[in-house]
């Protein structure tokens, strides 16, 4: 099939890959309405579109967290990447560095700190999920610093892993009414009858690990068990003490992501944070919260931190919007992990130029030649 955008990727890699990791990545919590609402609250944002400005010069690049990018986009951490595509964050990670963007890595990725940093050649980010010994967290974010990572994601909006109906029901996740046999034996199918995945990743792609975890784990080989463990593990007593202790730890740049309300941006200002992620997981874990767009204003407005988003991001149209309303940058997840699924590392790699194309094709649209140009006058809410 022709690609002609972002979303194109996704049935590329509906066909490449088992329904379970397709409707892992794609699924939400719930009956998936802020999926719905992400998407549907960026399509009520029109454009106030310009003409007769010289626009035969149009930059995307800007600076995000102190770091110049080409484009103010930010590959997001995504658990377990290297299920999709083998070794999948060093796949992802490489194309970020050819493209000028920062590589976020996930605490659940499958490669390691150290595996990634001896594959590139550029600092990449970290994200941390606050797991229960917090000897552990520690040693964490000292080999993510020791790896040369200048900036740290604290997710904060994950006390607990969401109900997630497709991967019940896939039996990813665990039933009150489990029907014998019946799903062990589709998975089984599932897998088998995607050959091209099966042989080039889950053969020659093991060892299966939590990299950055292996040392706290047993040897977990198994998605569904993964799950499990991260079920048990992750912190619920999470509290605006363990971020002032995380300030204490970490000595880079420190930006809490999962914020949707004005106060809790107002606290991660008092409490030491760099900037923030307004964001809703995407959907993945908790379901009927609002649009990020829809909250970004106010969240601007009531803090003075560097402000990011994520949450349905798929064109260079929505990059747009988003820096209209106040955004330094946009973190994109679903999309990356996509085209890492569909074509690995040049699927990623085609993404990143997908958004700056079209990027640049709005700002020409907008008369603006620059993203610093980019404000509130460009839009109008429906």
């Amino acid at each position: 099939m022709a690609i002609s955008s972002v979303k194109d990727y996704r049935e590329l890699a509906r066909r490449r890959l088992p329904k379970q990791l397709f409707d892992f990545i794609v699924g939400g919590a719930y009956e998936e309405f802020t999926i719905e609402e992400n998407n549907a609250a960026l399509g009520r944002i029109l454009f106030n579109k310009r003409v007769l400005r010289d626009v035969s010069t149009v930059s995307t690049q800007t600076t995000i967290l102190g770091q110049p990018v080409e484009q103010p986009l930010i590959l997001a951490p995504v658990g377990f990447a290297g299920i999709y595509a083998r070794r999948g964050e060093i796949l992802a990670a490489r194309a970020a560095q050819r493209a000028g963007v920062p590589f976020s890595l996930s605490t659940l990725s499958i490669c390691s700190l150290e595996e990634v940093k001896q594959s590139t050649c550029l600092p990449f980010w970290f994200q941390l999920y606050m797991i229960k010994d917090r000897g552990y967290c520690k040693e964490l974010l000292q080999k993510a610093h020791e790896c040369g990572c200048p900036v740290l994601f604290l997710t904060v909006d994950l006390p607990v892993v969401g109900v997630r109906y497709r991967d019940i029901r896939n039996g990813m996740a665990p039933s009150v009414a489990p029907v014998p046999g019946t799903t062990r034996l589709r998975r089984l199918w599932e897998l088998l009858s995607h050959p091209r995945w099966f042989y080039d990743v889950y053969l020659k792609g093991q060892p299966f690990l939590l990299g950055n975890l292996q040392n706290a784990i047993p040897d977990i080989r198994d998605l569904t068990k993964m799950r499990i463990w991260v079920d048990n593990h992750l912190e619920a007593g999470l509290t605006w003490k363990d971020v002032e202790w995380v300030r204490k730890v970490w000595p880079g740049k420190m930006v809490l992501k999962g914020i949707l309300d004005v106060e809790d941006a107002r606290q991660a200002q008092n409490f030491g944070a760099d900037g923030i992620v307004v964001s809703n997981h995407a959907g993945r874990h908790f379901d009927s919260t609002p649009a990020t767009i829809s909250v970004l204003p106010g969240i601007v407005e009531a803090c003075s931190l560097e402000v990011l988003i994520d949450g349905g991001f798929f064109s260079g149209l929505d990059l747009v919007k988003a820096l209209a309303l106040g955004a330094k940058g946009v973190m994109i997840g679903r999309p990356w992990a996509l085209a890492l699924a569909a074509r690995g590392e040049q699927g990623v790699s085609e993404i990143l130029q997908i958004y700056q194309q079209e990027l640049m094709n709005a700002m020409a649209h907008l008369g603006v030649t620059s993203i610093a140009q980019i404000d509130k006058s460009l839009i109008k809410m429906l």
